[in-house]
Parts: structure tokens; sequence; C-alpha cells
């Protein structure tokens, strides 16, 4: 018996099955970046990207208000939401590390409203913050698309078992 067998039977709670549950659900890779109210650069790596809307254009993602970049999530207030793909893996990586280390470097530069832009990603697209619907610890925020732009050509980024892969790829 393997010992997915044996942990598969094994009872849990809800929390455990939910981490152990999502950490099997392969989810696209995205980069929301914009600014704190003090004008710093903020960001994070989310994996809850999701079209609501195409008329009018309208994305959500999911954050926990904990998060040091939640300050800035306010009613219009801009942000950049960048899709990744295996090329582009350095900036999740960088985006998911030490929040102080995020924008050291020349792998952005200011976009429109003084956006954060990074590079080398698939796709951009800049956006209004338009709802934040608190809910418990986290939050869904509702984000009006204005602006974008398309990177070079590349697979899709995944994030499975706390890990970054392309479509196909293996540990």
């Amino acid at each position: 018996m393997s010992d997915t067998a044996e942990t598969a039977d094994l009872p849990v709670d809800g929390l455990d099955a939910f981490k152990r549950a999502f950490r099997r659900h392969a989810a696209g890779v995205a980069i929301v970046t914009t600014l704190m109210p003090d004008g710093r650069p903020a960001g994070f790596t989310a994996t809850s990207l999701a079209s609501l809307s195409a008329v009018p254009p309208l994305a959500t993602f999911n954050m926990a208000q904990v998060s040091s970049s939640w300050p800035a999530m306010t009613d219009g207030n801009y942000v950049a939401i960048h899709m990744l793909g295996p090329r582009s893996r350095h900036q999740a990586q960088r985006m998911a590390a030490d929040h102080d280390l995020r924008f050291v470097g020349d792998h952005w530069k200011p976009g429109p409203h003084g956006v954060p832009i990074l590079d080398d990603v698939t796709a951009w697209m800049l956006g209004r913050i338009v709802e934040v619907f608190p809910v418990h610890n986290s939050a869904v925020v509702v984000v009006e698309v204005e602006d974008g732009s398309l990177g070079d050509e590349d697979d899709a980024l995944l994030y499975h078992e706390r890990r970054y892969f392309k479509p196909g790829e293996t540990a």
C-alpha cells in the first residue's frame, strides 16, 4: 500500500481537508501590483484570479486582510494584474518572498498611474478597484480593467502542491 493510499483514508478536520484538497488543485499564477497609500510599490502572488464579466471587463482576486498589500485595496485605487508563464516563474517567486525585497531591482517599471508593471509577463491589465467584499479575515476584490498589454507568448504557469509548473511538467 502506498503512503498516499494509507493517508487518504485517515480522518482530518475541515481545515486540514481544505488545505490538502487545494494543494492538489492546480491554479494559474498571477501577480497583483499597486501603490500603497504612501506611494511605495506593493504586490503579491495570487492564484485566485478570475474573470467576472466581459462587459464591463471585470476581474476578481482574493487576498488576506493581513497581507502587507491590504492597505492599498481601496475603492478607486489602481492595480495591475500580471499573468505569468514559465519564463516569468522568477517573478512569482520574488513576489511570494519577503515584501521588503519585492521591488528591489530592475524587473519592473512604473506604468499608468505609477502602478508597477513587471517585465517578462505573458500579459498585464491595469484596472481600478470598484468593490472590496470582506469575508472573515480575507476579501474578494473586484477590478474594472481599463488598459493592458500582451507580452511574449508562453505556456501557462501553474501552482500545484506548493510548487510552480508548466502544463505537462512533473516534479
